[in-house]
């Protein structure tokens, strides 16, 4: 039987939700996104087994007390390694985001025949309301909370999901007006009836390299966003990023366009600050965000997407004057005497933390970690705006290397701490140290979050004994 004639036995419709009785369910990945996963397909009537990778003695922390995603014992849980025989008697397998393309329990399940879902599929076919959708290379997180924040303001009942840190399939069952879904490249790749009633494409630049192989899959898997979109659907795209620009012509529905400078007919952009629209030669203000360099334009696609969703503009004004910045997106954490500390440790790749130096000059840059295949060197077209680079991280070699020959220092250092006192001896009175790694961080700490927590935390010490006027053993310049 092909996967396509097992899922019209296995899911039947009931109103407007789907139901799993009788299904037995596979899912491959114990994380947040399995759990999830596991917890909605078994609340629906289906047999859940769970294949988890990591033995058992490793997953005692890993289902936190409290967690809404933990497992009950209507699943069994499968640990030490994805096996062959995970797989008898399946109907469906779904994989976490994790979990790429050529994971040999994939392949055993496409050999079955097996329908393979991920997440958003799994949550498309539980959602109860429509769905927006925003992917891109960077500022999904930001544009998909700032959307929320704008729908709540026009009196919808939205919540933010996905990638973003709540599983869509969790949301997808609720009682809500709205979903605002945060969409990976890992989640794209594992769909076929995911359609957002508006999609969002961001950006587009090489990342993620080592788990889709090439920089053509990375943007391959992008282009799903739009796949199943048809008449009545609204794709949005930015017109200034020639890549994401190309994928999006190809939508297969209406196209509207951002940008983050001054739009033209029929765009949203940007102009002096502010986010506004050029419709029938009129311009609309659409509100003035709290927000700045890069994160304007997230606002202006967030604006574009709420605009196609049918809210008007005093909502939209609302919910950009109501949004805060995501913590760990450029935020000064500290300031040693004149000497500021930015955290933007969500710059996880070389697109983000150039646009995070984008009209800097004379930055000390703390960067490295896991480089996911990506290379380095476009970093080294920042060099005019650098008074020099600490590198941490498996990356330190490569940034070294990016920056040979350029007339920037580059220092190592083994741990955060060390970064930000290299940092401080490096920095001139008046500049900025500013963290935006261009790497992944799970090298040397839990992840960006935690990355970003260990720079605030070390620039706070390290101010609070400057500002004291104490000395450690450092100085701007010395």
């Amino acid at each position: 039987m092909m996967a396509e004639e097992i899922v019209e036995r296995i899911v039947e419709r009931r109103g407007r939700a789907a139901t799993f009785a009788g299904v037995r369910a596979v899912v491959v990945g114990y994380g947040t996104s399995g759990r999830a996963a596991a917890r909605a397909l078994a609340g629906r009537g289906a047999s859940v087994v769970v294949s988890e990778a990591r033995d058992a003695a490793d997953l005692l922390d890993a289902d936190p007390p409290g967690d809404p995603g933990s497992l009950s014992g209507a699943v069994e849980l499968r640990a030490g390694g994805h096996r062959p025989e995970h797989l008898d008697g399946a109907d469906l397998v779904v994989v976490s985001p994790g979990v790429p393309p050529t994971a040999p329990v994939v392949g055993w399940a496409r050999e079955r025949g097996l329908p393979v879902w991920g997440e958003l599929e799994l949550g498309a076919r539980i959602a109860r309301a429509p769905y927006l959708a925003v992917t891109g290379t960077n500022g999904k997180s930001t544009t998909v909370e700032l959307l929320a924040e704008i729908l709540r303001a026009a009196g919808l009942r939205a919540r933010a999901c996905g990638n973003v840190g709540y599983p869509f399939p969790e949301a997808a069952g609720e009682d809500l007006d709205a979903l605002v879904v945060e969409a990976s490249s890992f989640q794209l790749a594992f769909h076929e009836t995911f359609r957002p009633r508006v999609s969002v494409l961001l950006n587009v630049a090489p990342d993620h390299l080592d788990w889709h192989g090439s920089s053509e899959a990375y943007a391959g898997a992008k282009a799903r966003v739009h796949a199943a979109q048809g008449e009545g659907d609204v794709h949005v795209g930015n017109a200034e990023d020639a890549g994401a620009a190309a994928i999006s012509r190809e939508a297969p529905c209406e196209v509207r366009w951002f940008r983050a400078g001054p739009p033209l007919e029929g765009e949203v952009g940007v102009e002096d600050g502010a986010v506004v629209a050029r419709i029938d030669g009129r311009r609309l203000p659409l509100g003035s965000p709290n927000l700045a360099g890069a994160l304007l334009a997230d606002a202006a696609a967030a604006a574009a997407a709420a605009l196609a969703f049918g809210v008007d503009a005093a909502a939209i004004g609302a919910g950009l004057a109501s949004f805060r910045a995501l913590p760990h997106r450029g935020e000064e954490v500290a300031r040693a005497g004149i000497v500021r500390f930015l955290d933007d440790s969500k710059a996880t790749n070389v697109h983000a933390a150039l646009a995070a130096l984008a009209g800097r000059r004379q930055t000390v840059l703390i960067a490295g970690g896991l480089a996911k295949g990506v290379e380095l060197s476009a970093l080294a077209d920042a060099a005019p705006s650098l008074a020099a680079v600490v590198a941490i991280g498996e990356a330190a070699a490569a940034l070294e290397e990016a920056f040979d020959g350029r007339g920037v220092v580059v220092r190592r250092a083994g741990s955060m701490e060390e970064a930000v006192e290299a940092a401080w001896e490096e920095a001139h009175p008046g500049e900025v140290v500013l963290l935006a790694p261009a790497c992944a961080s799970m090298d040397m700490f839990r992840d960006y979050a935690d990355r970003g927590e260990r720079f605030a935390a070390a620039a706070r010490d390290l101010a609070a004994v400057v500002n004291a006027g104490g000395d450690p053993a450092l100085g701007p310049g010395g």
